[in-house]
């Protein structure tokens, strides 16, 4: 029986509107299926992603979402929308034959393991979610204007450097046009300096070497452009879409796991979604966004996870 983090099935699978979507799936086909959900978005799945996950005890589901990682076309923005995303889900399961999943999703991956858990609970059978991203005005405005410069006033310093002194109110919309329809040398630029403003603010420490180290886990050409037109269209979801849709999720047996000095995804926010999930757990781990006790942290409650949900 295959029980190795080496796929046993692997490929392309398309979804329609000129995408085509890299998939793995390994570990014990006959373990309890569990679905990554990567960050960004764009960022796409990694090596890395798989050692969360005993691959004696989960079939574990991995796909890089539209215009990330493998997936075809790269970097893509047409057609690529929340809802989008929540239909590929749902095609990559029917085509593999699952009907239920445990969902596993870290910063963007636990916005949207959220909201396709809030369209179709019936399918989730439990959730790990790390670094809680609510798509909202406040969040977005404190990511991208200027919040964390009172923690790290030089990655802020460095971010908005590049930004005109008319557009320093809106930096996000700015860095994105030039992404966009800048020079070549331009786009480039835009593009790294976006993704290394976010990967400074990852853990509580960084040397700009780690910084760099970091950013060769994703490509920065891809999650660059399509974080921003996510952020900037609040993720294609309505204001306050997840809250106001919460009741839904209640029933679902749910880990949180948050830094309690994460610069990127607020800490409050984790705070207030399990005071409405009856059924959730709440850590909160002494670090950043994504440190390595954070990250071990969830590979412990994710074994817990397994005898805890049913299918």
């Amino acid at each position: 029986m295959q029980t190795t983090l080496e796929p046993y099935k692997k490929g392309y699978f398309s979804v329609g509107d000129g995408h085509e979507l890299y998939f793995e799936v390994c570990g014990n086909p006959k373990g309890k299926p569990i679905f990554y959900l990567h960050g960004g978005p764009g960022a796409g799945f990694s090596e890395n992603s798989k050692k969360y996950f005993d691959p004696k005890l989960w079939n574990i589901i991995l796909f890089d979402q539209r215009g990330s990682g493998k997936s075809k076309p790269f970097a893509s923005l047409k057609n690529n929308t929340t809802d989008d995303l929540v239909s590929d889900i749902n095609k990559l399961l029917s085509f593999l034959k699952i009907e239920k999943v445990i969902l596993f999703g870290g910063s963007w991956g636990s916005t949207l393991a959220l909201i396709y858990a809030i369209r179709y609970p019936e399918k989730v059978a439990g959730m790990i979610l790390r670094g809680i991203f609510i798509p909202g005005k406040k969040d977005n405005k404190y990511f991208f204007g200027g919040g964390v410069k009172q923690y790290f006033p030089e990655v802020w310093e460095r971010f908005i450097s590049i930004v005109p002194t008319q557009y320093k109110k809106d930096p996000a919309s700015y860095y994105f046009e030039k992404m966009k329809h800048g020079m070549p040398t331009e786009k480039e630029k835009y593009t790294y300096e976006w993704a290394y403003y976010e990967s400074s603010l990852l853990k509580l420490k960084s040397t700009p070497k780690e910084v760099r180290e970091d950013m060769k886990e994703f490509s920065y050409q891809s999650l660059s452009p399509l974080e921003a037109h996510y952020l900037l269209q609040n993720c294609f979801v309505p204001e306050g879409y997840i809250w106001k849709n919460i009741y839904k999720l209640r029933g679902i047996p749910t880990t949180i796991i948050h830094g309690r000095y994460d610069m990127i995804c607020q800490p409050q926010n984790a705070y207030l979604l399990h005071k409405k999930l009856k059924k959730s757990k709440l850590f909160f781990v002494v670090g950043g966004h994504s440190d390595a006790h954070i990250k071990r942290k969830l590979i412990r409650e994710t074994a817990k996870m397994y005898s805890k949900v049913s299918f």
